[in-house]
């Protein structure tokens, strides 16, 4: 399979609700608006900043629906049909390709553990199957999955078993184990990174693509980031990857997925409430996070919808 490779900022957006907690897809259009003007060249829809395990599978497919339709044709849309059931995985890895996705991810299943790394790979070997003709990336997650595998020896034993297999959204510290992904068999995998307070480190390795939730709201800075390393300003590529750590700190502390909702609002851009179990924002909580933002010098770079 001939794998696209992806190069630049790809935003995990979060996925627009209404008021009464329903799927809100209309504001979909905004959302690509908003990130095509920032120069973002593809979305990660139904990952976690996307509440995509708290969604039913119709509004998963709803949703995915409304951002292929609305991307333009260079913007590259991953659709994420990971699941803890791997018959509903199928059925949204399907879906994606039906409808003209770009490719399929999935994280591991986060109830029931893969025994394994061999369980890891049947897992998805059988998810990635349904979309046979979209490139496949695995999801590394293991803050939020649970699972543990070393990626370097889940790409060397799912190579053979998942044709389709591109890469990987690698959304974890070890950055050891992210270099020899991408050093593996030639670099011929196209390995995302996914922590958005090391895109730095991860530049240095050799990562081009990046996956992030602060890339829908702070892309600049991000940019800022990426230049200055390309152009070997070392000094100001890490002036602006600390600012955007300062801002990752500031997310984390006030609710990380509910307040990235919370930050989507103040740019202009409302995508309602996060779902239950993730509580909803009160005045005061909203006014802190405000507060908190203003401190780290957020609406100095803040996208606006």
């Amino acid at each position: 399979m001939q794998v696209r490779r992806l190069e630049g900022l790809i935003a995990a957006p979060p996925t627009p609700l209404a008021a009464d907690g329903s799927l809100n897809p209309v504001v979909v259009e905004r959302q690509v608006s908003m990130l095509v003007r920032h120069g973002l060249c593809g979305a990660f829809p139904c990952g976690t900043t996307g509440e995509g395990l708290a969604l039913t599978v119709p509004e998963r497919m709803r949703l995915v629906e409304s951002w292929v339709e609305a991307v333009p044709e260079e913007f590259a849309v991953i659709v994420h049909a990971g699941h803890t059931s791997v018959v509903a995985g199928r059925e949204l890895a399907a879906h994606a390709q039906r409808i003209g996705a770009d490719a399929v991810a999935a994280m591991g299943p986060s109830f029931l553990k893969p025994q394994g790394l061999d369980g890891l790979v049947a897992f998805c070997a059988e998810l990635a199957a349904a979309a046979p003709e979209l490139p496949f990336y695995y999801y590394h997650i293991p803050s939020v999955s649970g699972v543990h595998e070393y990626m370097v020896d889940f790409l060397r034993a799912a190579a053979d078993r998942i044709p389709n297999l591109a890469g990987m959204k690698f959304s974890c510290e070890d950055l050891m184990d992210f270099g020899r992904c991408l050093r593996l068999d030639g670099g011929c995998y196209d390995m995302l990174f996914g922590r958005d307070e090391m895109l730095l480190a991860a530049l240095a390795l050799g990562a081009r693509g990046a996956v992030g939730t602060t890339y829908n709201f702070a892309a600049p800075l991000y940019q800022e980031v990426i230049e200055s390393f390309q152009a070997g300003d070392l000094e100001a590529a890490r002036s602006a990857q600390a600012r955007a750590g300062d801002m990752v700190e500031v997310l984390r502390r006030h609710g990380g997925v509910r307040a990235a909702k919370q930050i989507m609002a103040l740019t202009g851009l409302n995508c309602g409430p996060a779902r239950l179990p993730l509580r909803p924002f009160t005045d005061e909580e909203r006014d802190a996070l405000c507060t908190d933002l203003e401190a780290v010098g957020f609406f100095d770079y803040a996208m606006q919808a």
